[in-house]
């Protein structure tokens, strides 16, 4: 029988099992241990407990109430359950049983089919987590002046743990929103001081992403703080992670087992993120303990789901299904609901009148799908659209909380832009690349409209802002994901100090840029492991472990004057008009220079070229794709255009758009087989390539003719020693039984003129993106249309395969195979020749580009 008249309270498992010796319940009860009351009220000893057990090592403890030594409550002690050979309970072996002192006794609590333990939670009145009404209702008509919340001077942190608990709970985007909306109102009416602290911990972040302000908390602070805390052993903490694979569940759970002497005063939001920033600012000797002390400071206080979301947090993953446009379309949505637009009349596109907001009837069976909505609710659709572009439009070009939720609070919607402007020193959220598969899809995406082909390095995406203040010039760099990295790159920072002394009309700019490592010699281009090689911060330089090179290809902002709005085509000119390639005096700054480029107005070939090109390199990750100029509404059959309606070409912050896709050679659509191909013809290179052989002519076996026909040029996936050696296989003189310029072997080039032709004697094993009918190819012609041979996009040599011979090369039939597989795949309309044209290993002004960018790349 369990005491209820008593203040002490616990949460107990109850073994159904056959009733064993308990401890004398006359034995006087241990005495307190003199020292720090917050360690005494936070937790019993371990110790302790086992003394009690006895030898024996019984799992059933009895605990005498202060008030009543009759009737002791039952608990269990986890630890003891170590040796037990069943474990923990599952969930199924566990019904809870909730006792609080309005009951009568467990006596009256009757169970059909006992299980293998009951779960009692015996508790004090004042120690019950605060109940709360749902938040999920329509946000419409929520009423957050009537909510109930338990009296306290802030916000309380169970509040939100119920709103992240709501949250957790369903999958409904229109429930998530209507929950957090609610949330924000209620916050903002009762004590919008707790407003900022509010949103960073729904958003899982402790400051804006661009500050240095970490927790740097590892997981075993965090569970030696939920081990002291519950009293539960290592071993029995981790049969609980291992049962349950949550660090927020297993806190719930090893919370559920602790008892305390006297309540703790309730969590505040405002006390939780104050705490978990005095973690983040923990440092030098003692901050490993210091920072569990205040984890332990938290979950101490915690009840019921307060544990499960500190420790989630602590975590940095909260599990919550609400991303960050969630959380400013609730905000959005909390301010047009709650705040009074200053402006006269209706101008104002975030302001509902209160009696157009009274008139909105609540969602039902009958409306709440759209049917039937009134005049009213289509009204206040209308103003939560316009807010939430507003807000999100700000949030990315200035993303931080508390300049935001300040200008908020204060003055509301109408002025936010004004009142949070986009500012040098706080970064923007980056344009994204869509990502597509094959260089075809651009022409299908954007037909005719005038776009630009980038190198994509791979390097590190940097995001540069400088500002003169009186005579010096200020220097910030952030990452991709808005990471401060400036002391990443002290020679960026000189380069770019250098750049400014030498232009000083210019005040203020921010440029998107690649950093990428660089032979410090020769300037060639080096992967991204030599860049990552670069300690994370604070790096000096004289102690640069890879020199790097900046390429530029954007400008959002110069001197006053954002750039966003303006068309690719002119943000790139003003960056090459006043930001022309620099090399700096000083040996140990970066170097800067503009991103390779093809545009389209060169023509389809010199761009064919070009990402033929930029496949072969082993230093740049393929291409990027940009529209130059903004689509013009008039003349274009949005209908027949695919995904090009309302491309426009300007910097969309934070968005993927087809403005700017993303051809990576990973992305290109590849054959799942490679082909086993034959050398038979070549033209001479040009450019850098110049006295090598480039494109080689590959060809197929014809089991019907008994020898080579042309299938494909390839130009990708040499070395230089290969074209050296190649060379010397292949020397074209008079005597030469291997190279020739006439043929004087049987094979067939189809329509192609190569400058030379090769013996039939070597076997290339080869990968390729797609096959392809051609009118100018003769492979495997007649097997799959009568008029079209078929080629193969993008080859790419991959070795030799000294092993065959060229009777065992891939034949024309089992390049017809490849191709009929393809058409289960996709359906090709064989009226669209793809043509097989000429392309060479690279153009004059593209190898010229090469040789000013000291690549020796292959």
């Amino acid at each position: 029988m369990i005491d209820l008249e008593g203040d002490v309270f616990s949460w107990s498992l109850y073994p159904l099992m056959p009733k064993r010796a308990s401890s004398n319940p006359s034995t006087p009860s241990p005495k307190r241990k003199k020292g720090n009351q917050t360690r005494i009220d936070a937790f019993f000893s371990q110790r302790q407990q086992q003394q009690e057990a006895g030898s024996s090592k019984s799992a059933i403890v009895n605990a005498q109430s202060p008030k009543d030594h009759k009737n002791p409550p039952v608990i269990i002690d986890v630890d003891l359950l170590d040796d037990d050979a069943d474990g923990l309970p599952t969930p199924q072996e566990i019904e809870e049983v909730k006792v609080t002192k309005a009951s009568t006794a467990t006596s009256g609590v009757s169970l059909k089919s006992p299980p293998k333990f009951i779960q009692y939670k015996v508790m004090s009145k004042d120690d019950l987590p605060p109940t709360y009404e749902l938040l999920s209702v329509d946000s419409a008509v929520f009423d957050p002046e009537s909510y109930a919340l338990p009296p306290s001077s802030g916000i309380p942190y169970s509040f939100l743990a119920h709103a992240l608990a709501t949250v957790c709970g369903t999958r409904s985007r229109i429930a998530i929103l209507d929950t957090l909306t609610n949330t924000f109102r209620t916050i903002l009416t009762r004590h919008p001081a707790s407003l900022l602290p509010a949103a960073y911990l729904l958003s899982n972040t402790m400051s804006p992403p661009y500050s240095s302000l970490e927790l740097n908390i590892g997981p075993s602070t965090i569970s030696q703080a939920i081990q002291h805390v519950s009293g539960l052993s290592s071993s029995s903490l981790r049969k609980l992670y291992n049962t349950l694979g949550d660090i927020g569940d297993v806190a719930y759970a090893a919370k559920s087992n602790t008892r305390t002497l006297l309540p703790h005063p309730p969590l505040l939001v405002s006390f939780v993120h104050e705490t978990m920033t005095k973690i983040a600012h923990a440092h030098g000797q003692g901050a490993a303990r210091q920072k569990q002390k205040l984890v332990e400071t938290l979950l101490v206080a915690a009840k019921g789901q307060e544990s499960r979301f500190l420790a989630r947090t602590l975590s940095q993953n909260l599990r919550v299904g609400a991303v960050r446009t969630s959380l400013l379309t609730a905000l959005a949505r909390c301010f047009v609901l709650s705040s009074t637009c200053q402006l006269s009349g209706t101008e104002c596109p975030y302001h509902v009148p209160s009696q157009t907001l009274a008139a909105i009837r609540p969602l039902n069976s009958s409306n709440k799908k759209g049917k039937g909505t009134d005049s009213a609710r289509d009204a206040l659709g209308a103003a939560f659209k316009e807010a939430e572009s507003l807000v999100r439009k700000v949030f990315v070009q200035h993303p931080d909380y508390d300049h935001i939720l300040g200008s908020l609070v204060k003055e509301g919607l109408e002025s936010l832009e004004q009142k949070v402007p986009l500012t040098v020193g706080i970064p923007i959220y980056p344009t994204l690349g869509t990502p597509i598969r094959s260089f075809d899809e651009v022409y299908e995406r954007l037909k005719d409209l005038p776009f630009t082909a980038e190198l994509k390095y791979d390097g590190q995406r940097a995001q540069i802002h400088a500002y003169r203040q009186g005579h010096n010039i200020n220097v910030r760099l952030f990452s991709r994901h808005l990471e401060d990295m400036t002391s990443k790159y002290p020679d960026v920072v000189g380069l770019i100090e250098e750049m400014c002394d030498h232009s000083p009309d210019i005040q203020s700019f921010i440029m998107d840029t690649e950093i990428v490592a660089i032979d410090p010699v020769d300037g060639s281009l080096r992967n991204f492991q030599t860049l990552a090689s670069r300690a994370r911060k604070d790096v000096r330089l004289d102690n640069i472990s890879a020199d790097v090179g900046v390429f530029a290809f954007d400008l959002m902002y110069l001197n006053d004057q954002v750039l966003l709005n303006h068309s690719f085509r002119s943000r790139r000119t003003l960056l090459h008009e006043r930001f022309p390639s620099y090399v700096p005096r000083r040996r140990e700054f970066a170097r800067f220079q503009h991103v390779t480029k093809c545009d389209s107005e060169d023509g389809k070939l010199p761009l064919e070229e070009f990402w033929e090109a930029a496949v072969s390199r082993h230093d740049t990750e393929g291409l990027m794709i940009k529209l130059l100029d903004n689509e013009s509404e008039e003349g274009t059959d949005q209908s027949s255009t695919k995904g090009t309606k309302s491309l426009r070409a300007v910097y969309d912050a934070d968005k993927r758009t087809y403005s700017w896709m993303k051809l990576k050679k990973d992305y290109v659509n590849g054959l799942g087989d490679s082909l086993d191909l034959i050398p038979i013809a070549a033209w001479h290179g040009n450019g850098r390539k110049n006295g090598w052989w480039s494109p080689i002519l590959l060809g197929v076996w014809d089991p019907r003719k008994g020898y080579a026909v042309g299938v494909c040029k390839c130009m990708s996936g040499f070395s230089d020693n290969f074209y050296k050696a190649l060379g010397d296989r292949y020397r074209l003189t008079e005597d030469s039984e291997t190279c020739s310029k006439i043929p004087r072997w049987e094979c067939e080039t189809g329509g192609l003129k190569p400058d030379v032709y090769f013996k039939p004697q070597e076997v290339w094993e080869i990968r390729g993106a797609e096959v392809t009918l051609s009118p100018v190819s003769v492979a495997a012609l007649g097997l799959v249309s009568k008029s079209k041979g078929l080629s193969l996009r993008f080859p790419r040599f991959i070795k030799i395969r000294e092993e065959k011979t060229i009777e065992q090369a891939s034949d024309t039939t089992f390049l017809a195979n490849l191709w009929q597989k393809q058409q289960g795949e996709k359906d090709i309309d064989e009226g669209d020749e793809l043509i097989d044209v000429d392309l060479r290993s690279s153009t004059d002004e593209s190898d010229a580009s090469d040789d000013a960018s000291d690549d020796s790349s292959t």
